[in-house]
Protein backbone atom coordinates (compact mmCIF):
# COMPACT_ATOMS: atom_id res chain seq x y z
CA UNK A 1 0.00 0.00 0.00
CA UNK A 2 1.25 3.54 -0.75
CA UNK A 3 2.10 5.28 2.08
CA UNK A 4 1.89 9.48 2.10
CA UNK A 5 3.92 11.49 3.99
CA UNK A 6 1.73 14.87 5.29
CA UNK A 7 2.10 17.82 7.75
CA UNK A 8 -0.59 19.55 9.36
CA UNK A 9 -0.51 22.62 11.39
CA UNK A 10 -2.69 22.97 14.43
CA UNK A 11 -2.62 26.97 14.63
CA UNK A 12 -3.91 28.23 18.19
CA UNK A 13 -5.10 31.21 19.35
CA UNK A 14 -6.72 32.54 22.11
CA UNK A 15 -9.76 35.41 21.43
CA UNK A 16 -11.04 38.53 23.03
CA UNK A 17 -13.12 36.16 25.56
CA UNK A 18 -9.97 35.17 26.32
CA UNK A 19 -11.42 31.32 25.22
CA UNK A 20 -8.76 29.16 23.47
CA UNK A 21 -9.53 28.10 19.87
CA UNK A 22 -7.54 25.75 17.15
CA UNK A 23 -8.78 26.54 12.94
CA UNK A 24 -9.72 23.91 10.92
CA UNK A 25 -10.18 23.73 7.69
CA UNK A 26 -12.81 22.20 5.09
CA UNK A 27 -11.59 20.58 1.67
CA UNK A 28 -12.71 22.02 -1.17
CA UNK A 29 -11.60 19.84 -3.77
CA UNK A 30 -10.80 15.83 -4.24
CA UNK A 31 -11.62 12.33 -3.00
CA UNK A 32 -12.26 14.11 0.22
CA UNK A 33 -13.83 17.34 -0.47
CA UNK A 34 -16.36 18.90 2.55
CA UNK A 35 -14.56 17.18 4.97
CA UNK A 36 -12.82 19.09 8.07
CA UNK A 37 -9.03 19.06 8.52
CA UNK A 38 -5.74 21.14 10.45
CA UNK A 39 -4.15 22.61 6.83
CA UNK A 40 -1.19 21.44 5.72
CA UNK A 41 0.18 19.20 3.04
CA UNK A 42 2.70 16.76 1.64
CA UNK A 43 6.73 17.28 2.42
CA UNK A 44 8.41 18.00 -0.77
CA UNK A 45 12.19 15.75 -1.62
CA UNK A 46 14.60 18.21 0.37
CA UNK A 47 12.01 19.75 3.32
CA UNK A 48 12.12 19.41 6.81
CA UNK A 49 8.40 18.48 8.17
CA UNK A 50 8.48 22.29 9.90
CA UNK A 51 9.71 24.07 6.77
CA UNK A 52 7.08 22.15 4.24
CA UNK A 53 4.46 23.15 6.33
CA UNK A 54 5.38 26.70 6.93
CA UNK A 55 5.35 26.48 2.89
CA UNK A 56 1.81 24.67 2.99
CA UNK A 57 0.23 27.09 4.79
CA UNK A 58 1.65 29.99 2.75
CA UNK A 59 0.40 29.10 -0.13
CA UNK A 60 -3.14 27.64 1.52
CA UNK A 61 -3.88 30.35 3.59
CA UNK A 62 -1.42 33.44 2.96
CA UNK A 63 0.40 33.79 6.13
CA UNK A 64 3.15 32.69 7.96
CA UNK A 65 3.15 30.69 11.29
CA UNK A 66 5.51 30.03 14.09
CA UNK A 67 6.18 25.98 13.89
CA UNK A 68 6.40 24.31 17.34
CA UNK A 69 6.67 21.26 18.67
CA UNK A 70 4.92 18.16 17.50
CA UNK A 71 1.58 17.17 18.92
CA UNK A 72 1.54 14.00 17.65
CA UNK A 73 2.18 11.56 14.66
CA UNK A 74 -1.31 10.10 13.27
CA UNK A 75 -0.73 6.47 11.41
CA UNK A 76 -4.25 6.22 9.58
CA UNK A 77 -4.98 3.42 6.72
CA UNK A 78 -7.38 4.98 3.88
CA UNK A 79 -8.58 2.28 1.37
CA UNK A 80 -6.20 3.09 -1.08
CA UNK A 81 -2.97 4.46 1.39
CA UNK A 82 -1.48 4.61 4.26
CA UNK A 83 -1.37 8.25 6.02
CA UNK A 84 1.51 9.12 8.26
CA UNK A 85 0.25 12.71 9.53
CA UNK A 86 2.83 14.88 11.51
CA UNK A 87 0.65 17.33 13.52
CA UNK A 88 2.79 20.28 14.92
CA UNK A 89 1.77 23.31 17.63
CA UNK A 90 1.24 26.46 16.11
CA UNK A 91 0.46 30.22 15.74
CA UNK A 92 0.30 32.86 13.29
CA UNK A 93 3.34 35.05 13.29
CA UNK A 94 2.02 37.57 10.46
CA UNK A 95 -0.77 37.59 7.90
CA UNK A 96 -4.37 37.44 7.61
CA UNK A 97 -5.61 33.49 7.09
CA UNK A 98 -7.32 33.69 3.39
CA UNK A 99 -8.57 30.67 1.98
CA UNK A 100 -7.14 29.67 -1.26
CA UNK A 101 -8.06 26.10 -1.63
CA UNK A 102 -10.37 25.26 0.88
CA UNK A 103 -14.21 26.04 0.99
CA UNK A 104 -14.71 26.70 4.51
CA UNK A 105 -13.07 27.17 8.16
CA UNK A 106 -13.66 28.14 11.50
CA UNK A 107 -12.08 28.71 15.20
CA UNK A 108 -13.15 25.95 17.11
CA UNK A 109 -13.13 26.18 20.79
CA UNK A 110 -13.00 23.02 23.02
CA UNK A 111 -16.43 23.19 23.33
CA UNK A 112 -17.17 23.18 19.60
CA UNK A 113 -14.20 21.03 18.81
CA UNK A 114 -16.46 18.41 17.53
CA UNK A 115 -19.25 20.28 15.79
CA UNK A 116 -17.76 19.99 11.99
CA UNK A 117 -17.47 16.79 10.41
CA UNK A 118 -13.62 15.88 10.74
CA UNK A 119 -11.93 12.93 8.12
CA UNK A 120 -10.97 9.97 9.36
CA UNK A 121 -7.25 10.46 10.18
CA UNK A 122 -7.82 14.14 12.07
CA UNK A 123 -10.25 12.62 14.06
CA UNK A 124 -7.71 10.36 15.89
CA UNK A 125 -5.34 13.52 17.40
CA UNK A 126 -8.59 15.40 18.53
CA UNK A 127 -8.61 14.37 22.23
CA UNK A 128 -4.93 15.76 22.39
CA UNK A 129 -6.66 18.87 20.65
CA UNK A 130 -9.02 18.83 23.22
CA UNK A 131 -6.53 18.59 26.56
CA UNK A 132 -4.31 21.92 24.78
CA UNK A 133 -7.43 23.74 24.32
CA UNK A 134 -8.20 22.91 28.10
CA UNK A 135 -4.70 24.09 29.07
CA UNK A 136 -4.12 28.22 30.42
CA UNK A 137 -1.79 29.71 28.12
Amino acid sequence: MKTIHVVAAVIFRTNSEGVRQVFATQRGYGEFKGGWEFPGGKIEAGETPETALKREIQEELTTLIHVGSLIGTIEYDYPNFHLTMDCFYCSIESGHLKLTEHSSSAWLSKDTLYSVDWLPADISILSSIETLLSQPL
